[in-house]
């Protein structure tokens, strides 16, 4: 059996647009989901895909009836791309570190609701941002913590801001603020107008109770180790959902029922025993490649947290 020869020469713009196509194809799991993505239709994918094989004398992959499926060479060039497009944008990234003028990317990822926290005071880092370098480009997105954590350790965004739940190794935490969660019903829940004397632990256990849908923090998991784990909710707002429903008990901070909520409008069910510290912070990759806009974001943050700490 004659082996096959693989050679490409040259690789240029067309060939890393037909790469992009391909790999969009394979992050989202096939041509129709990619189609939103790309905002090209199925039938311009499958050609860009076509063509890409053809370039490459490969298979990269199986598409029809039976799904999506990668080939073993489509699983190599997949990987291949994927390097190829972090040494173009640390490439980029470099040249945009050595320009006079400040530009590039600045990627921020939130966690909940910290981007509208009065307390961070996004809209006016934003503003100096845009103040004292005009050119850079931001974008601002939310995801949930494990993704966060994901996305800064690999370089897809600059700056996360999560629950400090844990400490992972590579990554440079900057604390924020800390809140204090604590235990609630809604005033339609059965324990509202339950007397404090007669509001007990084993009452309050044996409540259907919504969790946050991760590994609980370490103060959380003790308190919640007896109750009656019946829905999860890792949102605030999807928690606050539940507990409105009157069905349900769970913790939320204390500054975010505040001011989220009407006044009387949830109970603290024993809020002296029921309660625990919750830091949020915001999280950079230890030796990430350079960045000034990154650099100076955090030079914001941290002179706004130096002005609002106390005396």
């Amino acid at each position: 059996m004659s082996q096959r020869k693989y050679w490409l020469g040259q690789v240029g713009d067309f060939e890393i647009k037909q790469l992009k196509v391909f790999t969009t194809v394979v992050q989202c799991g096939g041509f129709s989901a990619a189609e939103t993505e790309l905002n090209i239709t199925r039938s311009t994918i499958s050609i860009h895909i076509a063509n890409l094989e053809a370039r490459l004398n490969l298979k990269l992959c199986q598409r029809g009836r039976a799904g999506f499926a990668l080939t073993e060479e489509g699983r190599v060039i997949y990987e291949a791309a994927q390097r190829l497009f972090g040494s173009v944008e640390e490439f980029r990234s470099t040249v945009n570190n050595l320009n006079a003028t400040l530009s590039g990317d600045l990627r921020l990822i939130f966690s909940d609701t910290v981007s509208g926290d009065p307390r961070l005071g996004l809209p006016d880092l934003i503003n100096r941002v845009n103040e004292l370098a005009p050119d850079v480009y931001i974008t601002v997105d939310v995801a949930s913590m494990s993704e966060i954590e994901q996305m800064v350790i690999n370089e897809e965004a600059e700056v996360g801001f999560v629950p400090i739940h844990r400490q992972i190794e590579g990554l440079d935490y900057i604390h924020l603020f800390t809140d204090i969660c604590r235990l609630y019903c809604h005033q339609r829940h059965p324990l509202f107008n339950v007397p404090d004397k007669e509001l007990t632990a084993a009452l309050i256990d044996e409540q259907p109770f919504v969790q946050a849908g991760l590994k609980p923090h370490r103060d959380a998991a003790r308190l919640i180790e007896q109750m009656e784990l019946r829905a999860t909710a890792y949102y605030y707002e999807t928690r606050l959902a539940l507990i409105r429903s009157g069905r349900y008990t769970g913790f939320l901070p204390e500054f975010y029922v505040a001011n989220e909520t009407e006044p009387g409008e949830l109970r603290a069910l024993q809020p002296d025993a029921h309660h625990y510290r919750l830091d949020l912070g915001a999280i950079v990759r230890k030796s990430a490649r350079p960045n000034k806009a990154r650099d100076l974001f955090i030079s914001l943050l941290e002179e706004k947290l130096t002005e609002s700490a106390p005396d």
